[in-house]
């Protein structure tokens, strides 16, 4: 039987060339999906570029995950284009695609009781057989730690609680070093210092010129850390640009059917994102 790692040596393959900061990672030009009968995406169009963050908010059923799934080629278009690193997603074979980006789902299942380490260095299988095989064991100890899961590498991860689940998923993507990251509601089983914690690694992955797109409910998280936000309405991106320019009360209230109100943070100049109360 042929193994992950065969799969991935076996094949030749295109290794991605440097990306220079501010270029296209990924880009929808057009892109409609439906799943089923139901129309979930309508004629989007966003682009990602390398050295941002780019977050999707918007409420249930907007077409976030949906999104992100399409942009990593994961989920197809029904019409429209989703473009890597300046390709057509479908002139990429599987292999190529993991060396060009990283996929964190909204969760992370598993069938057999791995140790924490061996889950993170599943994220290295796409570099198997190159030249940059041997930073394996550097890159699974530098996701382990920026991700705080040094501590419990040798646990199976079946044993761990969600929150800690989540932060071993994210350290795999992390190892995997590719240039494009997309996180699915990467902080949604995590306390709010690892909320924090998961928000600035996006910043730094940003800041070492990878692209980095995710998907967040919490618009406060959305503000303060994302270069870039793309409010989703009804499979339609209502708005995208920088989160002073986008989070306005009106807007948000429109698109969620909850009165808010929007502050600038008396520090930072952030907006803040506050729920009208009757008390």
């Amino acid at each position: 039987m042929r193994t992950l790692r065969d799969l991935f040596a076996v094949r030749p393959r295109e290794l991605p060339a440097p990306v220079a900061p501010g270029s296209p990672a990924v880009a929808a030009v057009g892109l409609s999906v439906r799943l089923g009968q139901r129309l979930v995406l309508d004629s989007v169009d966003l682009t990602a570029h390398a050295g941002e963050v780019v977050a999707l908010v918007g409420p249930n059923g907007a077409g976030k995950s949906t999104l992100l799934a399409a942009l990593a080629a994961d989920l197809p278009a029904g019409s429209g284009e989703v473009r890597i690193d300046g390709r057509p997603a479908g002139g990429w074979s599987a292999p190529e695609l993991a060396l060009r980006r990283s996929v964190l789902p909204q969760s992370a299942v598993l069938s057999f009781p791995f140790p924490v380490e061996d889950v993170v260095r599943m994220g290295r299988a796409p570099w198997t057989g190159t030249d940059r095989e041997g930073e394996d064991d550097a890159a699974v100890a530098a996701a382990m730690a920026a991700t705080e899961v040094t501590r419990f590498a040798g646990r199976p991860f079946s044993a761990l609680s969600g929150g800690e689940k989540a932060r071993v998923a994210l350290a795999r993507v992390l190892a995997q070093r590719a240039p494009l990251m997309l996180l699915d509601e990467p902080t949604a089983a995590l306390d709010l210092r690892h909320q924090e914690l998961v928000l600035r690694i996006c910043r730094d992955r940003a800041a070492a010129g990878d692209a980095v797109v995710v998907v967040l409910h919490d618009l406060g998280l959305a503000a303060a850390y994302a270069d870039r936000v793309a409010v989703l309405h009804e499979g339609r991106i209502a708005e995208l640009g920088p989160p002073d320019e986008v989070f306005s009360g009106e807007l948000l209230g429109e698109v969620y059917r909850q009165p808010v109100e929007v502050f600038p943070h008396p520090r930072t100049g952030r907006p803040l994102i506050v729920p009208v109360r009757g008390v």
